[in-house]
């Protein structure tokens, strides 16, 4: 079951990130089979946790540098008739039924899935679509990209294992809000960066930035760290400002948003402190 938790995680990062590359329907397409697969990856964790086994989010790094969409959707499909041969080590039925019969239809579609050149999406061109980006904007905009890709990623993965081994329903509805939120930013990075030639898959998580002791110092550290990330869209939101008023209208609509996120986390952190055993 390690090994099928394992693929799963892949597979959802590689259908994920093949969405960024397509420019067609296509993309919408494979970001709900991701959504989808994520399920999958959170049932099976379930399930572990009911075992009370010892799991980790490790993995290898996903290969995704192609020319044409095809190479991925095969490895998609390939990727998919591996986890099929493991479902039979989950012993509860109705969550082998329900992924196989999931997993029966999205490579269906998949198969129907029409080329298309992703070249572009690796070319290291930093150009972004009708709109010309000063030196200064274009590096702000690459590192920023490079660094949030892998923050969304890691915030989806602590607050989704935070929410699985926690029972308690007031914490849970803020650590989904705030998974929901990241998906949103992981999304909207990801596209940016397949747009500017420079798409990336982040590298894993060392199992200490999620599995930690102290739940209190994590959040005061997040909310430190979400403060550190709003002054960063607000630099960002001024450096393209000369580039596009589109791009700086962006950057400080995410900048907002981190606001609330900041909020969440401190309604989290008091909610602790006020039921903590004196």
């Amino acid at each position: 079951m390690k090994v099928l938790f394992k693929e799963i995680h892949e597979l959802w990062l590689a259908t994920q990130f093949t969405g960024f590359m397509s420019q067609t329907k296509s993309r919408q397409e494979l970001y709900e089979f991701s959504n989808i697969i994520f399920k999958h990856l959170i049932w099976i964790e379930n399930d572990f946790i009911k075992q009370k086994l010892v799991y980790n989010y490790d993995i290898p790094q996903v290969p995704i540098k192609v020319t044409h969409i095809s190479v991925m959707i095969n490895d998609l499909i390939r990727r998919i008739y591996a986890i099929e041969k493991k479902l039979n080590s989950c012993k509860d039925e109705h969550i082998t039924f329900r992924m196989q019969s999931d997993l029966s239809y999205i490579k269906s579609v998949l198969e129907k899935i029409p080329e298309e050149e992703v070249e572009s999406a690796f070319d290291s061109n930093r150009e972004y679509p009708n709109i010309e980006l000063t030196s200064t904007a274009r590096d702000a905009l690459t590192v920023f990209l490079f660094e949030e890709i892998y923050k969304e990623y890691e915030l989806i993965l602590v607050y989704n294992y935070s929410k699985a081994n926690s029972n308690d329903a007031y914490l849970n509805r803020i650590f989904q809000i705030l998974i929901d939120e990241s998906f949103f930013h992981l999304r909207s990075f990801g596209q940016m960066m397949a747009d500017m030639g420079i798409l990336s898959v982040p590298r894993s998580l060392m199992e200490e930035i999620y599995k930690f002791d102290d739940l209190n110092q994590f959040l005061k550290d997040g909310i430190e760290e979400e403060k550190g990330a709003k002054e960063e869209c607000r630099k960002l939101a001024q450096s393209v400002s000369d580039s596009s008023e589109h791009f700086a209208s962006f950057f400080m609509f995410i900048n907002n948003q981190e606001n609330y996120h900041i909020a969440l986390m401190e309604e989290a952190l008091e909610y602790i402190i006020e039921n903590s055993t004196p």
